[in-house]
C-alpha cells in the first residue's frame, strides 16, 4: 500500500513539473487548434443539431487535436467537420453559401498546419515569435490563393449550362495534375 502511495505521488510530481515547465507560445498554438476545430465544427453543422450534449460533443472533438497533433485526432475532426457539412446539406437542405465554404475550407486548413506546427514544439519550447508570424503568413498566403482560385473556379462553372460544369471539371483536374507536378518537382528537387 505504501509503495502504491509513493508511486502515485511521485507521478503527482512529475505532472506538477511538467505543468510548471509549459510555454506560451507552444501552448497558444494548442488553443489556436482547439478554435479553429471548434469554429469550423460550429460552422459546419446545422444549428439545429445543437444542444448541451451535442456541443459538448463537439467540444470534445477540438480538444482532442489540440491535446494529440501527432495522434489521429486531427483528422478525426477534420472528418467530423466534413460530416457536419454534409449532415447540414443534404439532411437538412441547407443551401450551400459561398462565405461559409471559405470559412469551413479557411478553418481545417488552420486547425491543419498548426496541428502540424504543435507537434514539432514541445510544451517547454522556447520559441522566437517571429517563427510563428512566418508559419501563419504562409498559410494566409496559401489560404488566400485558394480562396481566389475557388472563386473563380466557382464563376467558371457558372458560366454556362453543362459546358460550364465541364469547363470548372477540366480546370480543376488540370490545377490538381499542376500542383501535383509542382510537388513531385519539389520532393525530387531536395
Amino acid at each position: 500500500m505504501n509503495e502504491l502511495l509513493e508511486g502515485l505521488t511521485e507521478r503527482a510530481r512529475a505532472v506538477r513539473y511538467a505543468i510548471n515547465r509549459i510555454s506560451l507560445i507552444p501552448l497558444l498554438v494548442r488553443v489556436g487548434v482547439f478554435l479553429a476545430v471548434l469554429v469550423g465544427l460550429l460552422l459546419a453543422y446545422p444549428v439545429e443539431l445543437f444542444n448541451g450534449r451535442s456541443l459538448l460533443a463537439l467540444t470534445v472533438v477540438a480538444v482532442l487535436p489540440a491535446v494529440g497533433p501527432r495522434r489521429v485526432w486531427p483528422t478525426f475532426a477534420a472528418l467530423v467537420t466534413v460530416g457536419g457539412w454534409l449532415l447540414a446539406a443534404a439532411g437538412f437542405d441547407r443551401p450551400i453559401a459561398l462565405w461559409r465554404l471559405l470559412a469551413v475550407a479557411t478553418l481545417l486548413y488552420l486547425a491543419h498546419t498548426l496541428c502540424a506546427l504543435a507537434a514539432v514544439l514541445p510544451f517547454d519550447a522556447v520559441v522566437d515569435p517571429d517563427l510563428i508570424v512566418r508559419w501563419l503568413t504562409r498559410a494566409g498566403a496559401v489560404l488566400l490563393a485558394s480562396a481566389v482560385l475557388g472563386i473563380l473556379l466557382m464563376q467558371l462553372g457558372g458560366a454556362g449550362t453543362d459546358r460550364g460544369f465541364q469547363a470548372a471539371t477540366v480546370a480543376g483536374l488540370l490545377v490538381a495534375v499542376a500542383l501535383s507536378a509542382l510537388l513531385a518537382w519539389l520532393q525530387r528537387r531536395r
